[in-house]
């Protein structure tokens, strides 16, 4: 699977040509390509297996925009390569009755479907939207944004969006020319993500570097909503036991909060869960992130930067998996993501803001329940820290989601 992921990651650009070519087809042909763009520029700004990107200028505003373009022949290929996996995953239950436990076939069936809505960019364009509305309706638009879409010049193939400019999140010196306050934006972006997990119908579901700029403004942008989670209240609630148990140190609370959360195959030993969650963890908190020091000989400065190996993510998210399933566990796939980008969160902090203590700093914003999540949009930041200083053991609800200068 991971061999699989980077296939989809990586990719050699196709000919401008055949772009042109998609573009001509979806916007309605060459005259209608020149009444709308003023220019599009050939060089693909960045190519992956499902798509590549161009930027443009809109004709009559100059406005900059970048144009997400799906590479041809991918869905049907796509459609075919994976329904041969899921067949295979079946047959695999089959054969081998241990991986039944596992719930192979289910998380084939869950990854088919993610990727393919990937390949459908009017699904982003809804997430895209609907983040958008998040945000304002959080009034969170200071601190925060993603890209302003165009619906009109957008199609299942074709994605335009405003163009963002921005530095990653793991460029400390890049950050510092945009802000003097690194941790505050760290805090910024990781308050915004947790705030949309509750409280916008989807949630950014793939957090890594490059998809989360700190812009020339300061504010922090997310970008590329190809893959998202949404969340159940109950499984919310559930994930803030998890964390609630962690903070604390305590095992058996975390366990009792995955058995609550209804994914259970079997009969579970609380204990022994408990023990390997406890050892997991303690190993996950030993790791140090991968620090490159880039020299400019011209310049003579060096910056250095976090390399954020998504494939040691991948294999601590499949660790966990394992953990739970030879307890007897199957966890949703919404669980697994939301583990996925916590672990991305916990690279940034150690490079970002490394005395940050994301679980007990009252900065920081882990509302358990809608209704702590609306109180926090809404204005009762005071409310909600009076009532966190009267439980030190609590998650953290954030009383202030705007950096601190």
């Amino acid at each position: 699977m991971l061999e699989f992921q980077k296939c989809l990651d990586q990719s050699a650009p196709v000919p401008y040509s055949v772009v042109r070519e998609t573009l001509r087809a979806e916007l309605g042909g060459d005259k209608a390509l020149n009444e709308k763009f003023e220019f599009i520029d050939p060089i693909p700004l960045a190519s992956a297996s499902i798509a590549q990107v161009h930027v443009a200028r809109l004709r009559g505003t100059g406005e900059e925009v970048v144009l997400k373009v799906l590479k041809p022949g991918v869905t049907e290929t796509l459609k075919a390569d994976l329904g041969f996996i899921y067949l295979v995953s079946r047959l695999l239950e089959t054969l081998a009755p241990d991986l039944a436990r596992t719930s192979l076939g289910d998380i084939v069936a869950d990854i088919r479907t993610s990727i393919l809505e990937e390949v459908d960019f009017r699904k982003e364009l809804t997430n895209l939207e609907e983040f958008r509305a998040f945000l304002a309706k959080s009034e969170l638009t200071a601190v925060a944004t993603c890209p302003r879409v165009f619906p009109a010049l957008s199609t299942q193939r074709v994605l335009t969006m405003e163009r963002l400019r921005g530095v990653s999140l793991i460029d400390l010196e890049g950050i510092k020319a945009y802000t003097d306050d690194p941790e505050g934006t760290l805090i910024a972006a990781l308050n915004t993500w947790s705030l949309s997990v509750v409280l916008c119908p989807s949630f950014h579901a793939d957090v890594h570097s490059g998809n989360l700029l700190v812009l020339e403004d300061g504010r922090v942008g997310f970008i590329d909503f190809g893959i998202v989670g949404r969340l159940s209240p109950e499984t919310w609630q559930a994930v803030t036991e998890v964390g609630e148990g962690l903070v604390r140190g305590d095992y058996r609370v975390m366990a009792q909060g995955l058995i609550r959360m209804g994914a259970t195959a079997a009969a579970v030993d609380e204990g022994k869960l408990a023990g390997d969650l406890q050892a997991l963890f303690e190993r996950l908190r030993t790791l140090d992130p991968q620090i490159m020091v880039i020299a400019d000989v011209e310049s003579q400065t060096a910056a250095a930067s976090l390399q954020v190996d998504e494939e040691q993510v991948t294999r601590l998210l499949l660790e966990i998996v394992e953990v739970a399933s030879s307890n007897g566990l199957k966890l949703p796939r919404q669980f697994g993501l939301l583990i996925k980008q916590s672990l991305y969160f916990d690279r940034y902090t150690r490079i970002l803001a490394p005395t940050l203590d994301p679980l007990r700093d009252s900065r920081v914003n882990f509302p358990r329940t809608v209704e702590e999540a609306e109180k926090v949009s809404s204005g009762g930041r005071g409310r909600m820290g009076a009532r966190r200083r009267e439980r030190e053991e609590d998650l953290g609800v954030v009383i202030d989601v705007t950096p601190k200068k």
